[in-house]
């Protein structure tokens, strides 16, 4: 099996999909994915992948052009089954973002558990390995009997918040609920400040309520970190709950940029200072407004797909900052060699 990847991606992200490729030097692989007259998805892999190596870059989104997220899912399947019976050697699927992963158990009766049929159609069709980015929870891995790699995008926005000085004893990191802590630990941990959580209940779906804060954000730069973004309604009134507190200023940062309904005017009418996301999900419409940025993942994602290519340690990309394989990486192999970006 050769060690050079073959890149493949459906119409969700294909700029991330772009990105990738070349930081691992690269073409994207020739796919015609479109919709038949009647609607129907339609694949045609267009590149000899007998023996190889492939990755299929497709998020479970809403795709730049307005297709929907049963679109990009139904993409990434057709793909992932024309590579199998194209011969392909080994596929893995990188899922940026997990689409259904809120739907992880259920609630109350009568109810799917989405996430786990996502799954199940994922390895029926024929994919061998998973790479995803902070899944909702991570217990969905058990939702798969195939390898799962979740990675983190926390190293690339923690270092976009210490160029921005928020670190150290200036800021307090906040947990959103009482869900995200664990997340909220490591992010205070790297960037060595203190911690606090908003407590809140949700009376119906998409609807919360801040009941209490415990931690003290007095004098402080907030700095809230969450796995998505969805409507931003939760956003807001945690952001005006953290303020009354006495907080100086509020800064959000999440992976998953959703942006559902009327979240960015929403986002845009709160008190939060800025709205931090990674480039998981394509950001249409806001790209130049002072309030929102965006990150790219696309060096993680070459990192994790180089590092499976070889048979090497996924893991060691998210070791200690003091961990020599934190600072200095393995070395690729020269087919592999990313690409410096500016």
């Amino acid at each position: 099996m050769s060690h050079t990847p073959l890149l493949f991606s459906g119409n969700a992200n294909k700029q991330l999909a772009e990105d990738i490729a070349k930081r691992l030097k690269v073409h994207l692989g020739k796919a015609l994915v479109a919709k038949f007259k009647n609607e129907e998805t339609r694949v045609e892999i267009g590149e000899n992948v007998r023996g190889s190596e492939v990755f299929v870059i497709q998020p479970i989104c809403k795709s730049p052009k307005g297709d929907g997220v049963n679109d990009a899912l139904m993409e990434l399947l057709l793909m992932i089954d024309a590579l199998r019976r194209a011969s392909a050697a080994r596929i893995t699927a990188v899922i940026p973002y997990y689409g259904y992963a809120k739907q992880d158990k259920k609630t109350k009766g009568r109810e799917p558990i989405s996430a786990k049929v996502v799954a199940n159609l994922i390895k029926v069709t024929g994919a061998k390995r998973i790479v995803t980015m902070d899944l909702h929870a991570a217990q969905i891995q058990g939702f798969f009997d195939l390898p799962v790699d979740n990675l983190m995008a926390m190293p690339v926005l923690c270092n976009y918040l210490k160029k921005e000085g928020l670190c150290d004893d200036k800021i307090v990191i906040v947990s959103p609920d009482a869900g995200g802590v664990h997340r909220a630990e490591l992010f205070a941990k790297r960037l060595n400040a203190s911690l606090a959580i908003v407590f809140k209940r949700r009376p119906e779906p998409d609807v919360s309520e801040v009941t209490d804060i415990v931690g003290d954000v007095t004098g402080k730069v907030a700095v809230v970190v969450d796995d998505m973004i969805s409507t931003g309604g939760t956003l807001a009134k945690a952001a005006e709950a953290i303020l009354a507190r006495g907080a100086t200023k509020v800064y959000t940062v999440a992976t998953h940029g959703i942006f559902a309904g009327e979240a960015i005017d929403v986002l845009e009418a709160s008190p939060i200072e800025k709205v931090i996301v990674t480039n998981t999900i394509p950001f249409a419409g806001v790209e130049n407004h002072p309030k929102f940025v965006q990150l790219s993942i696309a060096q993680t994602l070459a990192d994790a797909i180089t590092r499976i290519t070889t048979n090497r340690s996924v893991s060691e990309l998210f070791g200690d900052e003091e961990s020599p394989n934190f600072a200095n990486p393995l070395p690729a192999p020269d087919a592999l060699e990313p690409v410096a970006v500016s």
